[in-house]
């Protein structure tokens, strides 16, 4: 698993925040995801403070995404190389660490030549400051030119990682994304892989708790868009596997996602520790393969032509 940093500095505050960073590296973890717009960079300076005091830095993976967000200044923001070349000083500056082990363009930007941006992260890699590159939310066609387009030219450093939302309620990147992270050989850490906490199956018959994101202001939204009848027909397959296995619907959903082809690690955040460490749990479950079979078919995506090949 990694631990997802999304709400820190909002819904979080750094006292929570150091001891999820301490269950969550107590338990074995290591990769901490971030990005430069969480909370205007607020989670990236929490996380910043925590490294040394809380755990050594040498002993985390650190990822930060930099957000493709168009501006009115005078290189127009967004995937240009004036523009991520700022950020990524600004992510290292609030991070208080002088090199991120995987930065990722947080989504693709089609006003700015794809060769711009791909040279920029090049230049971060080579200036020691940047490890590894990689993408997220990039849709199948965009993944495939990017991956070329960084290949093609010696010596680039290659994306090695593709963050997409993936979860037994969002499947749709098995149509492209999946495909072809797995035929450039980028790896995938999947986001959101409770379907926004759905499903936990907190979310049933209708009921908002008020101390849940479907009950946020800022967040409702965000978790309205998987409360649909769909994804209750299967947190209801979700919720059963979980009773017959004497576990929890977060367990199964985390198991699920985590044993998809190609993935490296789902990103789950917490609100509070003892629910990350419910989500840890989650490590310690394989599921048998009639339950897996069952829940691939209740929460099927259909392909069709051209992702399913002619018959």
């Amino acid at each position: 698993m990694a631990l997802g940093t999304m709400t820190w500095g909002r819904d979080t505050d750094a006292d929570e925040a150091a001891t999820q960073l301490m269950a969550f590296t107590e338990a074995g973890g290591t990769l901490v995801d971030t990005a430069d717009v969480y909370v205007e960079g607020e989670s990236e300076r929490i996380l910043g403070g925590l490294l040394g005091e809380v755990v050594p830095r040498d002993e985390l993976v650190i990822t930060t995404k930099a957000v493709a967000r168009r501006n009115e200044g005078p290189f127009g923001g967004g995937a240009s190389r004036a523009a991520l070349l700022g950020a990524l000083d600004g992510s290292l500056r609030r991070l208080g660490v002088d090199h991120i082990d995987l930065w990722q363009l947080h989504a693709w930007d089609q006003s700015v030549p794809l060769e711009e941006t791909l040279a920029t992260l090049d230049t971060a890699v080579t200036s020691g400051k940047v490890r590894y590159v990689g993408i997220s939310n990039y849709s199948g066609w965009q993944l495939g030119t990017a991956a070329t387009t960084q290949r093609a030219v010696a010596g680039r450093a290659p994306l090695i990682s593709a963050q997409v939302e993936y979860s037994l309620l969002e499947r749709g990147v098995e149509r492209e994304v999946v495909p072809a992270a797995a035929h450039h050989g980028l790896g995938l850490l999947p986001w959101a892989p409770l379907g926004r906490g759905v499903l936990t199956g907190k979310y049933r018959n209708g009921n908002t708790p008020p101390d849940s994101r479907g009950a946020s202001a800022h967040l409702a939204g965000y978790v309205e868009q998987h409360r649909t009848d769909r994804a209750s027909r299967i947190v209801q397959a979700v919720s059963t596997a979980a009773d017959g296995l004497g576990t929890s619907a977060l367990c199964v959903a985390l198991a699920w996602v985590r044993d998809r082809p190609g993935v490296v690690a789902p990103v789950v955040g917490a609100r509070d520790t003892n629910q990350l460490l419910g989500s840890l749990v989650a490590e310690e479950l394989t599921l048998p393969p009639a339950i897996r079979a069952a829940l691939d078919d209740v929460s099927a995506v259909e392909l069709a032509y051209p992702e399913r090949p002619m018959g």
